[in-house]
This record gives structure tokens, C-alpha cells and sequence, in this order.
């Protein structure tokens, strides 16, 4: 089945336009999830809209509120809300270009794979990418769609083009509020000789395929064996127990760092043949 688009319209830069389509670079089957279960009946849980002191209420009695102090609330019918939603627009401005460095990841939300929406926007569309990969610079635009309005990032992906949408600055905290009591001290040069050193021998390029959800795939075959058994509800197997503490000794620093860089060392092999 073909992937949906999630936009169809065009990326501006001046007068040119870019016929383009955008895809969701993430799947969101990959995660599992769960429904509550009645045990006795094996039938799933609903719930209903229950007011404190009322009991049970219709869906058509239900307004919108924003709680603007501790009990007190802004009722919003939902033709208000929808006087306010921002149109949706079938146009990208590309509205300023920054240094992709600039950009704390803090504020990078979710990824969107771009793609040209025709042979003839190809030629454009290429223009665009290499003059961005040229540049160094990421694009940024607003992007309206589904009533909201989207801050979004642009940038080369191979023969494509990457969109990120960005948190809005008020949706950020500042670290340093929590970073505040860290001592302003500096290490010891051997101390972080010995980390650097580490870094070095664990340093290796990026391949995300080097790492698995090991709590997804036990949590997998967990369910597979569950759904493989008589009833589906108990199973008997292996549980690994979590290891004992080997008690509460703080180990050394520098000794634990001259272990980790002596254990990580590449072994040397001597050259020589064993004789026969």
C-alpha cells in the first residue's frame, strides 16, 4: 500500500514555486500498545463522561474549557474555536535560511520526508536542495495545515529533502534553571584525558540499525508465546532476575576510567606463527 501524503502544495523561494509532496519519515505502528481488559468477561473498557457529584453526562453537554486559575475555567463553544484556526494553506514560504549549527535539537519535533510532486517540478526541486546543500543552511517556513500553524525546518536528505517541524520558543524550557547548582569547577587534566581517550576508542559512525528496543522485542515474544499457549492467559517460562546490588562501595573515579580504557583497548597481535 502506498504511502499517504501528509501535504500536498508547493515550497516558495521568491517567485519560484515547487510542486511538493510530504511524507511522515516515522511509523507509529512500530510502538505497541495496550487496551484495558476486563479479566472475567475478556471484553475491553470504555469509559464514560462522568461529572464529580453529577454522575454520568451526555456528550452534548460537553464544552471546551481553558483553566485560567485553580477551579475557574474559559467555557469555548467549538464555532469559536473554529473562527480562530488558521486556514489551511497549499503554500511554503521559505521565509529565512540559518546555519543548521544554530538550531538547538531542543527544537526539533518531528521528521517529514519531501519529495517532488511531478517529472516537471524535479528540476526546481534539485535547484533547490544543492543550492541548500552549497549553502550549509537550513530554510525556514511556517506551515499551515489542519487548522494549526507549523514552524518547520528544511534541509538536503540524500536526493530528497528533509522537513522537521520545530517546538515554538515558548514550548522550550531553559536548561539552565535546572543546571543552576552544578559546580562551575573544572575536572582534572588526567581525569579527562582519560575520558577523552575513551571517547576515542568508542567512537564509531552513526548506524541506528546497531540498536534494538530490547524491552519492545521481549515484550513481543512475550505476547507471541502468550497468544501460542492454551487460553492465552498464563504462561510459564524463565523469568531473569534483576541482579543483586554488589553493595553500596563508591569505586574511584580515575580507577574506574584506567579500567575502562585498558578493557576497550584493541588487542595487538604479535605476527608471529605458533609452531607445529
Amino acid at each position: 500500500m502506498a504511502a499517504r501524503a501528509y501535504w500536498q502544495g508547493q515550497i516558495r523561494l521568491a517567485l519560484v514555486s515547487i510542486p511538493v509532496e510530504i511524507y511522515s519519515a516515522t511509523k507509529s505502528g512500530a510502538k505497541l500498545r495496550f487496551n484495558q481488559i476486563h479479566e472475567p468477561s475478556g471484553k475491553r473498557v470504555s469509559y464514560e463522561k462522568v461529572v464529580p457529584g453529577v454522575g454520568p453526562v451526555d456528550r452534548n453537554e460537553i464544552i471546551r474549557g481553558y483553566e485560567i486559575s485553580k477551579g475557574n475555567y474559559v467555557l469555548l463553544e467549538d464555532e469559536e474555536i473554529e473562527a480562530v484556526k488558521i486556514e489551511s494553506k497549499r503554500t511554503l514560504e521559505l521565509v529565512q535560511f540559518v546555519d543548521a549549527c544554530e538550531i538547538d535539537p531542543l527544537y526539533f519535533e518531528k521528521p517529514y520526508y519531501v519529495a517532488p510532486q511531478d517529472e516537471l517540478a524535479e528540476e526546481a526541486f534539485v535547484v533547490l536542495r544543492e543550492a541548500l546543500r552549497k549553502a550549509k543552511k537550513v530554510a525556514l517556513g511556517q506551515l499551515s495545515v489542519r487548522g494549526s500553524e507549523k514552524l518547520v525546518a528544511i534541509k538536503p536528505c540524500g536526493k530528497g529533502l528533509l522537513l522537521e517541524t520545530l517546538r515554538y520558543a515558548d514550548e522550550v524550557r531553559a536548561g539552565q534553571s535546572f543546571f543552576g547548582e552544578i559546580d562551575d569547577a573544572k575536572p582534572k587534566k588526567e581525569l579527562l584525558d582519560l575520558a577523552n581517550t575513551l571517547i576515542e576508542q568508542k567512537s564509531a559512525s552513526f548506524d541506528a540499525s546497531e540498536f534494538k528496543d530490547r524491552y519492545s522485542d521481549a515484550l513481543r515474544k512475550l505476547i507471541d508465546k502468550k497468544a501460542k499457549s492454551k487460553g492465552g492467559k498464563k504462561v510459564i517460562g524463565d523469568v531473569e532476575e534483576p541482579a543483586a546490588a554488589s553493595g553500596s562501595n563508591v569505586i574511584d573515579l580515575m580507577a574506574a576510567l584506567k579500567q575502562s580504557v585498558e578493557k576497550d583497548k584493541p588487542k595487538k597481535t604479535t605476527g608471529r606463527k605458533k609452531s607445529a
